[in-house]
């Protein structure tokens, strides 16, 4: 009798023997249309200034951010996430500057927009937190808890003035109930209906946030963790998803990426718009300062991260890395 085949029958590794071979087979390809820029501008800056807990990041110029949205779209990112840094002295109670029209971030939307018109999608984070002398994404009551209800007047008028400085989509953070149906219902008011919301859907009360803090030069006095959600939690997130997608969000995010790619997979199988994680500062400065160490490899380390997090079943990944990695790819 003829005998067919030896121990072990079924060899995977041959389809690992050459790099060829594996590209070939890949399941997960990263693309430059995946990425998002996240950016930080600052206002009363002549020279873009380094974030130190962020190597390679900086606060840019006006004229430093046209610069970086034009690289961006030459490298093939599909937008870029404006975050604004206002004078220390011109935030308040309520966030002034998040609805002022000359605000630092509606000023560089409408730089952004002239740059590069709809070549690059121009998109704008809609949260208070960087506006605030307290720090928080909301406006205190008189016990200094955050004021669900009054902040989402707030955030109806930020969404307004974003539309009006020139974002193609807005992107409400602050993580308040019913933020999503009110900043739709306050576009749609004034004729906007044009302007797409990205929903922070999934966002947790995380230790990785810390560079951020410096980033935005945050104001912060204790923490966020009655409206960011607990890390031990997951079946929120289905809930969050479904509230969001029932009020007219037409993408949904989830952030951290990193440490809640669990959450990322049971959100894109629930999900029937697009979703989009941000890997956020701390998964950044991470990798950065391990590479710096000699630890790991740093081009390796970022690229396996941001393929496990499309794999996860991201669309769309905001990254600091998003222009270099987006040029590799090319």
């Amino acid at each position: 009798m003829t005998k067919y085949g030896s121990f072990p029958g079924t060899r995977p590794r041959r389809l690992r023997t050459t790099p060829a071979l594996r590209r070939m087979v890949a399941e997960t390809r990263l693309h430059p249309a995946d990425f998002i820029l996240p950016a930080f501008v600052r206002e009363g800056v002549s020279e873009p200034v380094p974030i130190s807990s962020m190597p390679g990041v900086v606060q840019h110029t006006r004229d430093s951010l046209k610069k970086a949205a034009v690289e961006a779209l030459e490298a093939g990112v599909s937008g870029i996430m404006l975050f604004g840094v206002p004078d220390e002295a011109k935030k308040d109670a309520v966030g002034t500057p998040g609805t002022d029209p000359d605000g630092i971030l509606q000023v560089a939307l409408r730089d952004v927009r002239a740059e590069v018109g709809d070549e690059l999608l121009v998109m704008s984070d809609l949260c208070l937190d960087e506006t605030t002398d307290h720090g928080h994404c909301g406006v205190l009551d008189d016990q200094g808890r955050v004021d669900n209800d009054a902040t989402l007047e707030r955030y109806a008028e930020m969404a307004q003035v974003q539309a009006d400085a020139g974002a193609h989509i807005v992107g409400p953070s602050g993580m308040m109930d019913g933020q999503i149906g009110v900043i739709r219902d306050a576009l749609d008011q004034i004729g906007r209906e044009d302007v797409a919301i990205l929903a922070y859907t999934v966002k947790y009360s995380s230790a990785f946030f810390g560079p951020f803090r410096e980033a935005v030069g945050s104001s912060l006095k204790g923490d966020r963790k009655t409206y960011q959600q607990d890390p031990a939690n997951a079946r929120e997130s289905l809930r969050e998803l479904a509230l969001d997608l029932e009020e007219g969000a037409d993408m949904v995010m989830v952030k951290p990426a990193g440490p809640y790619l669990d959450i990322l997979a049971r959100v894109a199988d629930a999900s029937d718009v697009p979703v989009a994680a941000y890997q956020i500062s701390g998964e950044y400065s991470m990798i950065e300062a391990a590479a710096e160490k000699g630890w790991i490899d740093r081009d390796k380390a970022i690229l396996e991260t941001l393929t496990g997090i499309k794999r996860a079943g991201a669309q769309n990944i905001l990254t600091y890395w998003a222009t270099e990695v987006a040029r590799n790819l090319r």
